[in-house]
Formats: structure tokens, C-alpha cells, sequence
């Protein structure tokens, strides 16, 4: 018997002799703290970065076709670690991924300048069912989060064919957007991202949707904070805004040919969440079952991310015209979908 199912037999045999508090620590000190990174490119290495610096994992594994470049990769991040931080980052293959807290898919051709994330739906699905039937083979536990774009598309067919329980599988979906609009909102008002509070729901792309019933400055609606601050606001600002956050990522990417900094950056949020049991509230895309009158899609909705994954999708009230083009956004995943070879 191994040990992480010995430790958990006796864990059940023991519940009565502990106070759930107590039952966390010790699954704290004694859980794997494992995540498996899948896609060894800018993403994926950013990511193991983020990672070993957050300290967030006890054991980080990078996967990829070329283990020559993983290997590479793995070495030059855990060469900086002995002075801040104590992961075990190394590179490794699919048996890895046994016995996992946390498996995170970045495989897949990235965006070029000029194209959309849904261009890329054919290719990248095809990549995504090799991956997932190679994760199948060894997977025993853990949560499954998609990075890889599409993600909305590529988030619904790897919870289709993985089979887990609702929400073990989701997408970053629209928690970079959300920072990236929390960004914008910050630099016009001129204060802190500390202090404004909003998010972006809908596909992670051109069907994004800013929720501005729902955007505050130091918890009083924007709109309020403005007017009592002599700052302009109106609909036309709000529209530059929402467009700016919309067309940051490709800008970006056609600046320097790829992004890769933020959605690390990002992710290690969702995994410390995920890997220390410090539940989360982001903007997240899962399968909607029921949530703002939608089904069999997946799309990004505010979530709380926990150990299990998406715990919770939150059901709260936006706009009329939020909502028309939140169901726009449904429509059109659910189109690229039904196209997809």
C-alpha cells in the first residue's frame, strides 16, 4: 500500500479522534502539494516559475514532447531555488501524473498575430484528446485546469471525456481578462488595483463580457465613485475600456509574439487555492449546469476555486444587456463546438 493511500485509510478510520481543523492541517503537512505542468513552452515554464517562487507546491513536474528542452527548462528554474524556495521541480512524463493535487494543460500551438483563440479550435482539440487519453492512463486524483486556447472549448471537451465530477475540470477562462479590465479600470480612476473590484465574464476572446453593474472603487459602484470624484464617466468610456481589456492580449502578442507572464502569474493564484486549501473567488470557466440559464457550455462565470476545483459557480443578477451579451457568447462557443471536426 502506498503511502498516500495509507495515509488516507487511516484518516478515515480516525475522523472521530479530530476536529475538521485538525483533519486540514495534517492533510496540509501531509498532502502531496503536486502539480503536473503539461507543455513545456513559454506558458508552461512561466508557470513553473510563478509557481516555485510562490512556493506554492512541494512537488512541481514538467511534461513535454521534447524532454530535452523540459529537462533544460526544469534544471534552469530549480538552479535558483535553494536561497527562496523548496519545491521539488523537475522534468518528468505522463506516469507523473499519478497521485496528483493539481494537473495543468498548456500543450497546444499558440496564437498568431492576427488570429483569434477560436482559430485555433481544431488543431489545439485534436492535442487536447491525446493529452487527455495519455492523462488518463496514470491519473488517480486531482483536479484538471486548461489553459490551452480555446480554453472554453478545450475546457468542455476535456470535462467530456476525463468524466470527473462537476467542476475538477475547468478553464482559466476569463480570470486574465478580468485582471487585465481591473488594470484598465485602476489606470483611468487613478488609484491602486487594491481597491477596485470587477470582472469579466463570458468566452475568453472577442465574446468577453466586462459586468459594470458590478464594478466598485473602495465598494461604491464606479459610476458613484466618479461623479463624486469630478471624473468623467459615461458610456463612451466605458466602451474604451471594455475594448482596451479585449485587445490587450493580442496587442501584446503582437508586440512580442506571445503573453505568458500574466496568465502564470494568474494561475498561481487558482493553484495555491487548488494545492493549500485557500478557496478563491475568479472569474473561471467550467461546465454550466443550469448557472444564468445555460447548460452543456463551458464559459466563465465569478467561481470559488477550492481543493475539489470549482466548488460553487455564483449566481448574482447583471444587467439586461449583460446577460443578452453573456447568451451571445453562449451561442457562439456553442457554434465553434458543433463545428469542430
Amino acid at each position: 500500500m502506498g503511502m498516500r493511500q495509507g495515509y488516507t485509510q487511516r484518516v478515515h478510520l480516525n475522523t472521530n479522534s479530530f476536529g475538521v481543523g485538525a483533519l486540514r492541517a495534517i492533510r496540509y503537512t501531509l498532502g502531496n502539494r503536486k502539480v503536473a505542468i503539461v507543455g513545456a513552452g513559454y506558458v508552461g515554464s512561466s508557470i513553473a516559475y510563478a509557481l516555485a517562487l510562490k512556493d506554492a507546491a512541494r512537488e512541481i513536474v514538467m511534461i513535454d514532447i521534447n524532454h530535452e528542452k523540459t529537462d533544460g527548462e526544469a534544471k534552469d528554474i530549480r538552479h535558483g531555488l535553494p536561497g527562496i524556495g523548496t519545491a521539488d521541480l523537475y522534468a518528468g512524463d505522463y506516469s507523473d501524473c499519478e497521485d496528483c493535487d493539481l494537473i495543468i494543460i498548456t500543450a497546444g500551438r499558440g496564437r498568431k498575430p492576427g488570429e483569434t483563440r477560436l482559430d485555433l479550435a481544431n488543431e489545439n482539440v485534436r492535442i487536447m484528446k491525446s493529452v487527455i487519453e495519455s492523462i488518463q492512463k496514470y491519473y488517480s486524483r486531482g483536479v484538471l485546469l486548461i489553459i490551452s486556447n480555446p480554453v472554453d472549448v478545450l475546457t468542455f471537451k476535456a470535462a467530456q471525456w476525463m468524466g470527473l465530477p462537476d467542476g475538477m475540470v475547468f478553464g482559466s477562462g476569463c480570470i486574465l481578462d478580468s485582471s487585465r479590465f481591473v488594470r484598465c479600470v485602476a489606470d483611468y480612476v487613478g488609484l491602486s488595483t487594491g481597491v477596485i473590484n470587477g470582472y469579466v465574464v463570458g468566452e475568453h476572446g472577442d465574446g468577453q463580457v466586462p459586468v459594470w453593474s458590478h464594478v466598485t472603487v473602495g465598494g461604491i459602484p464606479v459610476g458613484e465613485y466618479c461623479k463624486d470624484a469630478g471624473i468623467d464617466w459615461n458610456d463612451q468610456i466605458k466602451a474604451e475600456i471594455a475594448e482596451n481589456t479585449k485587445v490587450m492580449g493580442a496587442r501584446i502578442i503582437s508586440a512580442k509574439g506571445r503573453t505568458h507572464y500574466g496568465i502564470a502569474t494568474c494561475v498561481c493564484q487558482l493553484a495555491d487555492a487548488i494545492i493549500n486549501m485557500r478557496p478563491t473567488i475568479a472569474s473561471v470557466s467550467s461546465v454550466l449546469m443550469g448557472e444564468h440559464g445555460c447548460r452543456n457550455t463551458a464559459l466563465s462565470v465569478p467561481s470559488v476555486v477550492g481543493p475539489s476545483g470549482v466548488q460553487q459557480r455564483i449566481r448574482e443578477k447583471w444587467d439586461p444587456d449583460e446577460y443578452r451579451r453573456f447568451f451571445a457568447a453562449v451561442e457562439n462557443v456553442r457554434e465553434i463546438l458543433n463545428r469542430i471536426d
